[in-house]
């Protein structure tokens, strides 16, 4: 007898209530409605170095009717080893019809990473690209773009003095989400007067797993500086090429200071195309204008 929506919906709650208490602070909600979660696996607990986030979107009809619907998330992960660790997440499906099978799939993926590591295969390069590109951007946009966590951050040292230490943290409002097509654009802004806040507000924001766990963190910062009358001001892409310029653009037209906005995008699998653009910068206003 085919299992009922109401059974379905049991097995998901009890499925999800399973994998939150096994995974801890490595299992993330991303959309609680929409049924997205996110789960960062890696190949060692101390020092890692492969590491992979599998999203997660579990369909009405899951599990006895359909399979998840998933999207691996690694900067090293391309070509030849995502079509096999696919096919290996589709067998495991096929294998076990009915089942939950989440739990199989991270310890899966998990074998996978510890293989790597054990393999002679180079450390992943940390770099990131976005998985969109528009056809009009031309090559100029197509840099490669280190994860923000570490990198904006490291850069920002080099900014700030350690006179500034103590810097109080601003207070960080969060926008409401936008979802579209599966991919969920978040805003999230702090006044700022200085380089050491920024750092410390993004410092803040990725303690926040849900937040580090984002496909890309894009932010623009403009801070005045009364004694020199000009405007200190950066973006960063972190991935979503042209989209950290856009922000700041955005910031600029409606003559805003001494504020960060930081836009986090999960993506869903399916490609927005222009429109994420128009999401990023919508997300960005709603915050500002709040």
């Amino acid at each position: 007898m085919a299992a009922s929506d109401a059974e379905r919906a049991q097995q998901q709650v009890d499925e999800i209530e399973a994998l939150s208490s096994i995974y801890g602070d490595d299992w993330c909600v991303v959309d609680e409605d929409e049924k997205i979660y996110c789960i960062k696996i890696s190949d060692c607990l101390d020092q890692p170095k492969w590491t992979l986030c599998l999203q997660v979107i579990l369909p009405p009809g899951y599990p006895t009717a359909e399979p998840p619907i998933y999207q691996l998330n690694a900067p090293w992960l391309r070509g030849q080893d995502y079509t096999e660790l696919a096919n290996s997440l589709e067998e495991i499906y096929v294998q076990n019809l009915g089942e939950s099978i989440l739990y199989l799939w991270v310890e899966k993926i998990r074998e996978v990473l510890v293989e790597k590591a054990q393999s002679s295969d180079p450390e992943p390069d940390i770099k990131k690209t976005t998985e969109e590109v528009d056809e009009d951007d031309g090559d100029d946009f197509l840099l490669d773009y280190q994860p923000i966590q570490e990198h904006q951050i490291k850069m920002l040292n080099y900014m700030t003095s350690e006179s500034q230490e103590d810097e109080e943290l601003p207070p960080i409002h969060h926008g409401n989400p936008i979802t579209d097509r599966r991919s969920t654009f978040q805003a999230h802004l702090a006044p700022v007067v200085t380089t050491r806040q920024v750092k410390r507000v993004l410092e803040k924001l990725y303690e926040n797993k849900k937040i580090a766990s984002a496909t890309h963190n894009i932010y623009a910062y403009r801070i005045y500086c009364e004694d020199k009358q000009t405007f200190l001001q950066d973006c960063e892409d972190d991935g979503e090429t042209a989209a950290g310029g856009r922000l700041l653009h955005l910031m600029q037209i409606l003559n805003v200071q001494n504020v960060l906005v930081v836009v986090s995008r999960w993506y869903g699998g399916i490609l927005l195309g222009p429109d994420r653009f128009k999401h990023i910068n919508n997300c960005a206003r709603n915050v500002l204008v709040e």
